[in-house]
């Protein structure tokens, strides 16, 4: 082990190595060295004084002293080559390190978030057409993601956290390739797409005017097998940032940690990026490219549907081939004994729980799940830790969500337009955020205590910034039947006037059209066009007859009565490039909070149960934050509607208008809100935190298992009464 790199660091090296200690589990038994600089007989007073042993000589060697069970020297015999049995090939063992594992962790965080949050997401509008989906039924296909890893994270992280973390992870890649697959199958048993006939947008007075029509198919029975497709997937995710992020705490020194945690998880950020770019290629190929199938139609038509499957096939492969690397890692990386050996615990001192038992068989069964789970949750640091992180994640999924809305409504943009550069400011802005704040973390070595005070600060900063979006409102620009009325005619909030009464026009049918008036239009049809040139681009429309005046939008030879171009009439908002910017640097302040947070909740828990921490929080931060928060934002956004979509059989649907200025004040009330209860939360953690008695090292020797916290005045009581 003499020759294994990167684990030598001073500041963690016990200044004296431990005498031999197997004596009953008592405050005694916590493992406590000088620091260093201080000399033989200083800080030795909690040593018991009936030991007959005297301490061994400085020239002792530590590898020479023996150590009790469960020790980290012990665990030497857990760490190995890299292979399979008894196939150890001499080139993969320059891979059994913490480098070779960590890139192995992005690939495969990369692969999850490429196809939980980049294909699911963009496909999610094909499906629903392709399958005849109700939009709360492709939402409970989003969620299931959540749900899986909510009911499962708390038993692996528990049962994992003793077990081989590297196979726990190959076998996260087995089912994240697993749901994939699965996900992709409906495309292979649901036959041909078959296209509708087109629809005609511009008035006309023969159009039959459709009825009530409640009608049902059987395309949508594959809503279940999309949501099995999400719950392997949740599966897959669980052991990934629970015990993947325990794993690489182990085998790095404290003051790497938070460098390596924050790239791995920057990877998981600039996955959904690759997954949008990825699956907005292959939407442009024809859904049923695979079969030999090809349309006249373009990609302008309604009708086109795009190859949505391809990419989850190709996830599956890339999953798969994980496995073996995965699985060739041994149990504990070279060097891991030596790094423990050499960390410093920061583990929060309760009052009442200062001291703990030790026992090697806490864990390995389902009834010690109760006390492990009752031992976290009266830590009080990592409880205001996790609440903090869910009220964060309530906010950032919410915008995550509903930022290409907003853009799209403030600055008059195509929603395909506005969600590309939602995508560019919030994935390079979370990717950098998370690995500043772990290289900031690691460059300055920041404790427990130091890194929980980082973190509130870099919140604060992105409280100040959160007030952009007051700054980004933009007035509505005028939009017929809803702030302005058709020529004098009709009254505000119906679109039916006198001069498209005829038309026999579809709410349902949403396709904006700006007016030589600068006034916006629902459609051609209640803009009341008869006309259309389809072969420029935009699309012209004339002989309107709800547009007052003549003007030449596009000069031509031929003399329109009245013009208009499909789309939405420019802003005459400019505040987008200030906007986009200064939201820039709020994603990078809020996002560097995240890294600091994992490794403080990392360091205030007992050694043994950080993956099983790691499990609570992703829990919590999913029932607290990414499930209700897309749900509150959605809520909190439709009560600025001011026009919704309303079928002929009265059931309302989509919005199509919004108050641009309340819907910013909204947002930044949400903004805010979220912010003060993380910045509560992270500063109650800071005031809470004791950490170990200042002047002592006390080693992770007295972590390495947990029975129950006990109260360190019983256990003296009962040293007295023996002695």
């Amino acid at each position: 082990m003499k020759d294994v790199r990167g684990v030598e660091n001073p500041a963690f090296v016990p200044s004296s190595p431990e005498p031999p200690r197997r004596a009953p589990a008592s405050p005694s038994q916590v493992a406590v060295s000088a620091p260093p600089g201080t000399r033989r007989g200083e800080g030795d007073t909690r040593e018991p004084p009936k030991s007959p042993e005297p301490p061994p000589p400085p020239s002792a060697a530590p590898a020479t002293t023996p150590q009790p069970p469960g020790s980290p020297a012990g665990s030497e015999l857990e760490e190995g080559p890299c292979g399979w049995r008894d196939c150890r090939p001499r080139c993969l063992q320059r891979c059994n390190t913490p480098r070779g594992f960590l890139l192995l962790y992005c690939l495969l965080a990369l692969t999850q978030g490429i196809v939980v949050n980049g294909l699911v997401n963009i496909s999610i509008s094909t499906i629903e057409k392709r399958y005849e989906m109700k939009s709360s039924l492709t939402g409970l296909i989003s969620s299931s993601y959540d749900i899986a890893f909510c009911l499962l994270s708390l038993f692996v992280s528990f049962f994992g956290e003793r077990g081989h973390k590297p196979r726990w992870l190959a076998s996260a890649s087995f089912m994240i390739g697993l749901g994939a697959l699965v996900f992709s199958l409906p495309q292979f048993f649901s036959g041909t797409y078959k296209l509708g006939s087109i629809f005609e947008d511009t008035c006309s007075t023969t159009r039959n005017s459709t009825g009530c029509i409640s009608s049902t198919s059987s395309l949508s029975n594959y809503l279940y097998v999309f949501i099995l497709g999400q719950l392997l997937l949740g599966t897959g995710g669980t052991p990934l940032y629970t015990l993947g992020t325990a794993f690489i705490d182990d085998s790095v020194p404290t003051h790497k940690s938070s460098l390596y945690i924050g790239i791995g998880y920057s990877m998981s950020i600039l996955g959904p990026a690759i997954g949008y770019v990825l699956g907005g290629q292959l939407l442009t190929m024809y859904i049923d490219v695979a079969m030999g199938q090809s349309s006249d139609v373009t990609e302008d038509d309604p009708r086109w549907l795009g190859a949505w499957w391809i990419g989850f096939l190709l996830a599956w492969l890339f999953a798969w081939s994980l496995i073996m690397p995965f699985s060739c890692f041994p149990k504990q990386l070279p060097g891991t004994a030596k790094i423990q050996a050499g960390k410093t615990s920061q583990t929060h001192q309760n009052k009442s729980t200062s001291f703990q038992h030790v026992d090697e068989n806490f864990g390995k069964s389902i009834k010690d799940f109760p006390m492990a789970l009752k031992n976290l949750m009266r830590n009080t640091v990592f409880m205001c830790l996790v609440l903090s992180t869910s009220s964060e994640a309530l906010v950032t999924t919410g915008f995550a969500t509903f930022l290409p809305k907003f853009i799209e409504n403030q600055f008059g943009l195509t929603s395909s337009f506005a969600a590309t550069l939602g995508g560019a400011v919030l994935i390079p802005g979370a990717a950098l955020g998370q690995i500043l704040g772990g290289v900031l973390v690691s460059k300055f070595k920041m404790t427990c205590k130091n890194t929980m005070k980082f973190a509130l600060f870099t919140s604060g900063v992105a409280l100040l910034l959160s007030f952009v979006f007051i700054y980004a409102k933009c007035e509505n620009e005028p939009f017929a039947g809803v702030s302005e009325s058709y020529n004098g005619t009709g009254a505000l909030g119906n679109l039916t006037a006198p001069c498209n009464a005829r038309c026999n026009c579809l709410r349902s049918y949403y396709y904006p059209l700006c007016g030589g008036n600068g006034v916006q239009y629902f459609s051609p049809c209640f803009a009341g066009c008869l006309n259309s040139v389809s072969n420029r681009k935009p699309k012209m429309y004339y002989n309107c007859s709800c547009i007052e005046g003549k003007v030449d939008i596009a000069p031509t030879t031929e003399s329109f009565s009245f013009e208009a171009k499909a789309g939405k009439c420019e802003t005459k908002c400019m505040n987008l490039p200030i906007f986009l910017g200064i939201f820039f640097i709020t994603v990078i302040f809020t996002f560097m909070a995240g890294t600091p947070i994992t490794v403080s909740i990392l360091r205030c828990v007992n050694h043994r149960q950080r993956a099983l921490a790691l499990g609570v929080q992703f829990m919590l931060l999913r029932l607290l934050g990414t499930i209700p928060g897309p749900i509150i934002f959605g809520i909190t956004i439709d009560s600025t509607c001011i026009l919704w979509d309303i079928n002929d059989c009265g059931i309302k649907g989509a919005c199509w208008i919004y108050d641009n200025i309340k819907m910013a004040h909204m947002l930044v009330a949400i903004s805010v809100t979220c912010k003060v209860i993380t910045m509560f939360f992270n500063g109650l953690a800071i005031f809470l935190y004791k950490p170990p008695p200042s002047g002592t090292d006390v080693s992770f020797q007295s972590q390495n298992a947990v029975v129950s916290t006990v109260s360190s005045q019983q256990e003296l009581n009962k040293a007295e009464n023996e002695g």
